[in-house]
């Protein structure tokens, strides 16, 4: 959960004032390292922005695409062709609804 703007900008000037961080921690129930945090950040008073930090590496259409054209590679040949983890190709196998293969006894 972030911090409100207010409670940071209490925080902040507690100690500006010479107060000290340990004593600030106890004072407002904050975290050391948010503390340092926010002295540390270019704009303190804004929290970040949760959720993915970059876009996602794997093209669903060109997966499927490329399920159609090779039905019998692996994981990991599909990983290295994508450039990506053979975990990535699994979690987007699953989000197209391809199913593991289950090879009964014969």
């Amino acid at each position: 959960m972030a911090h409100s703007s207010d409670l940071r900008t209490r925080v902040l000037q507690f100690i500006e004032t010479g107060g000290s961080k340990t004593e600030a921690t106890q004072r407002f129930s904050v975290g050391r390292t948010a503390i340092y945090r926010w002295l540390h950040a270019k704009d303190p008073l804004t929290p970040g922005k949760p959720g993915p930090r970059k876009p996602r590496l794997l093209d669903p259409t060109a997966l499927a695409e490329h399920v159609k054209a090779h039905p019998d590679q692996t994981l990991k040949e599909r990983a290295r062709h994508f450039g990506v983890s053979p975990s990535c190709i699994a979690y987007g196998l699953k989000r197209l609804g391809y199913t593991r293969k289950k090879n009964g006894w014969i």
